[in-house]
């Protein structure tokens, strides 16, 4: 039964990024993040361009990338994070975050969450 549902998950998981990787995209310039403290409850909206580095309470955050459809900007996005613990050396998170799937590719932490919201042009 667990190899079936592996399988299953595979297949899933090489469909989406099929669809994905078929989708005309371009690069956005900035990513629009949301952060959650699970402790506090606290949710806080970061903006950050790409190329760029924020801290957000004890996490060092990255954006390499950040990419949208190209027929409309608000129908998805998907950025490359680099997120770090500031108290370890290794990437809590690194690799390509989804907006309209944050549990496909989440930031693995105890007490913190961060997720995608959508790619941003200049302002």
């Amino acid at each position: 039964m667990m190899r079936l549902i592996a399988v299953c998950f595979g297949m899933l998981l090489f469909s989406a990024s099929t669809v994905q990787s078929n989708v005309l995209t371009k690069n956005g310039v900035m990513v629009q993040l949301r952060a959650l403290d699970t402790i506090t409850g606290l949710v806080k909206d970061i903006e950050l361009a790409v190329g760029n580095t924020t801290v957000y309470e004890r996490l060092r955050i990255s954006v390499k990338s950040c990419r949208y459809p190209l027929a409309n900007i608000n129908s998805d996005a998907f950025a490359y994070l680099v997120i770090r613990d500031v108290r370890e050396s290794d990437p809590s998170f690194e690799g390509w975050m989804i907006a309209s799937s944050p549990a496909l590719s989440a930031l693995e932490h105890p007490r913190y969450d961060v997720w995608v919201l959508r790619c941003k042009l200049a302002e």
